[in-house]
Protein backbone atom coordinates (compact mmCIF):
# COMPACT_ATOMS: atom_id res chain seq x y z
CA UNK A 1 0.00 0.00 0.00
CA UNK A 2 1.09 3.50 -1.05
CA UNK A 3 0.35 6.27 1.63
CA UNK A 4 1.26 9.77 0.93
CA UNK A 5 -0.84 11.14 3.94
CA UNK A 6 0.21 11.73 7.35
CA UNK A 7 -3.24 11.14 8.77
CA UNK A 8 -3.81 8.56 6.47
CA UNK A 9 -0.34 6.77 7.51
CA UNK A 10 -1.55 7.71 11.09
CA UNK A 11 -5.39 5.69 10.95
CA UNK A 12 -3.51 2.83 9.60
CA UNK A 13 -1.02 2.31 12.15
CA UNK A 14 -3.66 3.37 14.70
CA UNK A 15 -5.93 0.47 13.30
CA UNK A 16 -2.85 -2.07 13.28
CA UNK A 17 -2.06 -1.18 17.45
CA UNK A 18 -6.08 -1.49 18.19
CA UNK A 19 -5.64 -5.08 16.61
CA UNK A 20 -2.79 -5.88 18.89
CA UNK A 21 -0.24 -5.96 15.75
CA UNK A 22 3.37 -4.65 16.31
CA UNK A 23 5.15 -2.01 13.71
CA UNK A 24 8.70 -1.83 12.41
CA UNK A 25 9.62 1.20 10.77
CA UNK A 26 12.70 1.43 7.75
CA UNK A 27 13.18 4.87 7.34
CA UNK A 28 15.05 5.39 3.76
CA UNK A 29 15.45 7.62 0.94
CA UNK A 30 14.88 4.73 -1.57
CA UNK A 31 16.76 4.15 -4.83
CA UNK A 32 16.79 -0.03 -2.99
CA UNK A 33 19.04 -2.27 -3.31
CA UNK A 34 19.90 -5.69 -1.38
CA UNK A 35 20.67 -4.00 1.65
CA UNK A 36 17.44 -2.13 1.87
CA UNK A 37 15.95 -5.50 1.82
CA UNK A 38 17.43 -6.80 4.55
CA UNK A 39 16.46 -3.97 6.74
CA UNK A 40 12.77 -4.40 5.04
CA UNK A 41 13.08 -8.27 5.96
CA UNK A 42 14.56 -7.90 9.51
CA UNK A 43 12.27 -5.38 10.47
CA UNK A 44 9.14 -8.47 8.93
CA UNK A 45 10.84 -11.09 11.41
CA UNK A 46 10.44 -8.25 14.39
CA UNK A 47 7.02 -7.34 14.44
CA UNK A 48 3.83 -7.56 12.66
CA UNK A 49 3.56 -5.17 10.18
CA UNK A 50 6.20 -3.41 8.18
CA UNK A 51 6.00 0.84 6.95
CA UNK A 52 8.90 2.03 4.61
CA UNK A 53 9.27 5.72 4.41
CA UNK A 54 10.68 6.66 0.95
CA UNK A 55 11.75 10.10 1.84
CA UNK A 56 14.56 12.33 0.33
CA UNK A 57 15.03 14.19 2.78
CA UNK A 58 16.01 18.14 1.90
CA UNK A 59 17.10 18.69 5.33
CA UNK A 60 20.05 16.28 5.33
CA UNK A 61 21.35 17.61 1.74
CA UNK A 62 23.99 20.23 2.01
CA UNK A 63 23.97 23.69 -0.72
CA UNK A 64 26.46 21.66 -2.74
CA UNK A 65 25.30 18.16 -2.35
CA UNK A 66 23.31 16.02 -4.57
CA UNK A 67 19.77 16.70 -4.00
CA UNK A 68 18.45 17.10 -7.26
CA UNK A 69 20.36 13.89 -8.74
CA UNK A 70 19.34 11.56 -6.22
CA UNK A 71 19.01 8.42 -7.59
CA UNK A 72 14.98 8.12 -7.86
CA UNK A 73 12.63 5.37 -9.30
CA UNK A 74 9.98 4.28 -7.48
CA UNK A 75 8.38 1.48 -9.41
CA UNK A 76 11.34 -0.14 -8.77
CA UNK A 77 11.52 0.35 -5.43
CA UNK A 78 8.14 -0.34 -4.82
CA UNK A 79 8.61 -3.86 -6.23
CA UNK A 80 11.32 -4.74 -4.04
CA UNK A 81 9.56 -3.73 -0.86
CA UNK A 82 6.20 -5.86 -1.79
CA UNK A 83 8.75 -8.65 -2.33
CA UNK A 84 10.11 -8.34 1.06
CA UNK A 85 6.69 -8.06 2.90
CA UNK A 86 6.10 -4.44 3.69
CA UNK A 87 2.98 -3.68 3.95
CA UNK A 88 2.85 0.27 3.69
CA UNK A 89 5.28 2.95 1.72
CA UNK A 90 4.86 6.17 2.58
CA UNK A 91 6.01 8.62 0.67
CA UNK A 92 4.96 11.80 1.82
CA UNK A 93 5.87 15.26 -0.02
CA UNK A 94 8.47 18.23 1.02
CA UNK A 95 5.65 20.39 1.74
CA UNK A 96 4.18 18.08 4.18
CA UNK A 97 7.07 17.13 6.14
CA UNK A 98 8.61 20.66 6.38
CA UNK A 99 5.41 23.00 6.19
CA UNK A 100 5.97 26.66 5.62
CA UNK A 101 7.37 27.78 8.21
CA UNK A 102 9.14 24.97 9.73
CA UNK A 103 11.37 26.10 12.21
CA UNK A 104 12.34 22.99 14.76
CA UNK A 105 15.56 20.77 14.85
CA UNK A 106 16.94 18.22 16.40
CA UNK A 107 20.57 17.71 16.92
CA UNK A 108 22.53 15.05 18.67
CA UNK A 109 26.10 17.69 18.56
CA UNK A 110 28.38 15.65 20.53
CA UNK A 111 28.24 12.45 17.88
CA UNK A 112 27.68 14.72 15.38
CA UNK A 113 30.70 16.93 14.89
CA UNK A 114 32.62 14.64 14.07
CA UNK A 115 33.73 11.55 11.28
CA UNK A 116 30.95 12.81 8.56
CA UNK A 117 29.71 15.68 10.41
CA UNK A 118 33.00 17.89 9.86
CA UNK A 119 32.56 18.06 6.20
CA UNK A 120 28.34 17.54 6.12
CA UNK A 121 28.14 20.00 9.01
CA UNK A 122 24.49 20.15 8.84
CA UNK A 123 23.52 16.59 7.93
CA UNK A 124 22.87 15.25 11.23
CA UNK A 125 20.31 17.22 12.09
CA UNK A 126 18.46 16.63 9.08
CA UNK A 127 18.41 13.16 9.68
CA UNK A 128 17.49 13.56 13.32
CA UNK A 129 14.77 15.31 12.58
CA UNK A 130 13.23 13.65 9.87
CA UNK A 131 13.72 10.48 12.11
CA UNK A 132 12.16 11.75 14.81
CA UNK A 133 9.03 12.68 12.88
CA UNK A 134 8.54 9.09 11.06
CA UNK A 135 9.40 8.27 14.36
CA UNK A 136 6.21 10.15 15.74
CA UNK A 137 3.86 9.39 12.68
CA UNK A 138 4.43 5.78 13.02
CA UNK A 139 4.45 5.19 16.34
CA UNK A 140 6.25 1.59 15.94
CA UNK A 141 7.76 -1.11 18.15
CA UNK A 142 11.01 -1.06 16.49
CA UNK A 143 12.78 0.83 13.67
CA UNK A 144 15.62 -0.58 11.67
CA UNK A 145 18.87 0.97 10.79
CA UNK A 146 21.65 -0.20 8.47
CA UNK A 147 25.12 -0.52 10.24
CA UNK A 148 26.66 0.92 7.64
CA UNK A 149 26.07 4.40 8.54
CA UNK A 150 27.58 4.09 11.40
CA UNK A 151 27.80 7.23 12.70
CA UNK A 152 23.92 7.72 11.41
CA UNK A 153 22.95 4.72 14.01
CA UNK A 154 25.13 5.60 17.25
CA UNK A 155 23.54 8.92 16.76
CA UNK A 156 19.84 8.08 16.65
CA UNK A 157 20.09 5.59 19.28
CA UNK A 158 21.85 8.33 21.39
CA UNK A 159 18.66 10.62 20.14
CA UNK A 160 16.15 7.85 21.09
CA UNK A 161 17.75 7.40 24.63
CA UNK A 162 17.89 11.01 25.52
CA UNK A 163 14.50 11.97 24.50
CA UNK A 164 13.09 8.43 25.88
CA UNK A 165 11.71 7.00 22.86
CA UNK A 166 9.50 4.10 23.09
CA UNK A 167 10.49 2.27 19.95
CA UNK A 168 13.25 0.47 19.82
CA UNK A 169 16.73 1.35 17.50
CA UNK A 170 17.73 -1.59 15.73
CA UNK A 171 20.53 -2.21 13.44
CA UNK A 172 21.15 -4.43 10.54
CA UNK A 173 24.37 -5.92 9.40
CA UNK A 174 26.17 -3.92 6.27
CA UNK A 175 25.56 -5.90 2.49
CA UNK A 176 28.01 -6.14 0.15
CA UNK A 177 28.62 -6.89 -2.99
CA UNK A 178 30.71 -10.14 -4.05
CA UNK A 179 34.31 -7.98 -3.94
CA UNK A 180 33.62 -6.00 -0.93
CA UNK A 181 31.75 -3.11 -1.58
CA UNK A 182 29.54 -2.03 0.48
CA UNK A 183 26.05 -1.35 -1.23
CA UNK A 184 25.07 2.17 -1.25
CA UNK A 185 22.20 3.94 -3.59
CA UNK A 186 25.10 6.35 -4.62
CA UNK A 187 27.23 3.69 -6.36
CA UNK A 188 25.37 4.04 -9.27
CA UNK A 189 27.25 7.45 -9.86
CA UNK A 190 30.48 5.37 -9.99
CA UNK A 191 31.80 5.03 -13.97
CA UNK A 192 32.77 1.12 -14.84
CA UNK A 193 36.28 2.01 -14.31
CA UNK A 194 35.73 3.54 -11.06
CA UNK A 195 33.26 0.68 -9.86
CA UNK A 196 36.51 -1.32 -10.73
CA UNK A 197 38.93 -0.42 -8.10
CA UNK A 198 36.40 0.63 -5.33
CA UNK A 199 36.57 -2.70 -3.79
CA UNK A 200 40.20 -1.48 -2.63
CA UNK A 201 38.53 0.58 -0.52
CA UNK A 202 37.02 -2.36 1.44
CA UNK A 203 39.89 -4.33 1.28
CA UNK A 204 42.14 -1.71 2.80
CA UNK A 205 40.26 -1.53 5.74
CA UNK A 206 40.68 -5.44 5.99
CA UNK A 207 44.14 -4.89 5.83
CA UNK A 208 43.75 -2.68 9.34
CA UNK A 209 41.44 -5.53 10.82
CA UNK A 210 43.92 -8.36 9.59
CA UNK A 211 47.04 -6.52 11.59
CA UNK A 212 44.64 -5.74 14.71
CA UNK A 213 43.84 -9.72 14.61
CA UNK A 214 47.52 -10.74 14.50
CA UNK A 215 48.42 -8.69 17.72
CA UNK A 216 48.64 -5.06 16.64
CA UNK A 217 46.70 -2.47 19.36
CA UNK A 218 48.29 0.62 18.30
CA UNK A 219 45.69 1.99 16.00
CA UNK A 220 47.92 4.29 14.20
CA UNK A 221 49.87 1.65 13.24
CA UNK A 222 46.62 0.07 12.04
CA UNK A 223 45.71 3.47 10.12
CA UNK A 224 49.15 3.53 8.65
CA UNK A 225 48.34 -0.13 7.42
CA UNK A 226 45.27 0.69 5.63
CA UNK A 227 46.38 4.02 4.34
CA UNK A 228 49.15 2.18 2.48
CA UNK A 229 47.10 -0.38 1.53
CA UNK A 230 44.53 2.78 -0.20
CA UNK A 231 47.97 4.48 -1.38
CA UNK A 232 49.45 1.38 -3.41
CA UNK A 233 45.85 -0.18 -4.75
CA UNK A 234 43.41 2.46 -4.28
CA UNK A 235 45.37 5.85 -5.75
CA UNK A 236 42.07 6.82 -7.67
CA UNK A 237 40.39 7.62 -3.90
CA UNK A 238 40.27 11.10 -1.91
CA UNK A 239 40.05 10.12 1.60
CA UNK A 240 37.76 12.57 3.64
CA UNK A 241 38.53 10.52 6.60
CA UNK A 242 39.82 7.42 8.50
CA UNK A 243 39.58 6.51 12.31
CA UNK A 244 39.50 3.70 14.70
CA UNK A 245 36.98 4.17 16.81
CA UNK A 246 35.35 2.92 20.23
CA UNK A 247 31.82 1.63 18.11
CA UNK A 248 29.38 2.16 20.85
CA UNK A 249 30.63 6.02 21.69
CA UNK A 250 32.32 7.09 18.23
CA UNK A 251 35.51 8.70 20.29
CA UNK A 252 38.62 8.19 18.30
CA UNK A 253 40.98 5.66 20.14
CA UNK A 254 45.00 5.29 20.15
CA UNK A 255 44.86 1.74 21.64
CA UNK A 256 42.25 -0.66 19.76
CA UNK A 257 40.57 -3.21 21.12
CA UNK A 258 37.28 -5.33 20.25
CA UNK A 259 35.05 -3.00 20.28
CA UNK A 260 36.80 -0.66 18.09
CA UNK A 261 35.42 0.15 14.33
CA UNK A 262 37.90 1.44 11.34
CA UNK A 263 35.40 3.87 10.07
CA UNK A 264 36.27 5.79 6.86
CA UNK A 265 35.12 8.17 3.72
CA UNK A 266 36.67 8.42 0.16
CA UNK A 267 35.42 10.45 -2.78
CA UNK A 268 35.81 8.70 -5.64
CA UNK A 269 34.88 10.49 -8.97
CA UNK A 270 31.05 11.96 -8.01
CA UNK A 271 30.83 9.36 -5.15
CA UNK A 272 31.23 9.98 -1.80
CA UNK A 273 31.76 6.44 0.00
CA UNK A 274 31.77 5.19 3.46
CA UNK A 275 32.25 1.79 5.05
CA UNK A 276 33.55 0.46 8.46
CA UNK A 277 34.15 -2.46 9.91
CA UNK A 278 34.66 -4.48 13.57
CA UNK A 279 37.95 -4.79 14.15
CA UNK A 280 37.54 -7.74 16.04
CA UNK A 281 35.14 -9.61 13.70
CA UNK A 282 36.27 -12.51 11.51
CA UNK A 283 36.57 -11.84 7.71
Amino acid sequence: MLIQDLAQLRGECAKWRNSGLSIALVPTMGFFHEGHASLMRKAGALADKVVVSLFVNPTQFGPKEDLSSYPRDFERDSALAAANGVDVIFMPSVELMYPEGFDTWVEVPGLAQRLCGLTRPTHFRGVCTVVLKLLNLVAPDVAVFGEKDWQQLAIIRRMARDLNLTPRIEGAPLVREADGLALSSRNSYLTPQERAVAPSFYKGLAQGRALYQSGQRDAAAIKQAISEYWAAHFPQGTVDYLHIIDGPTLEEKTLADDNCRAIAAVYLGKARLIDNISLAEKA
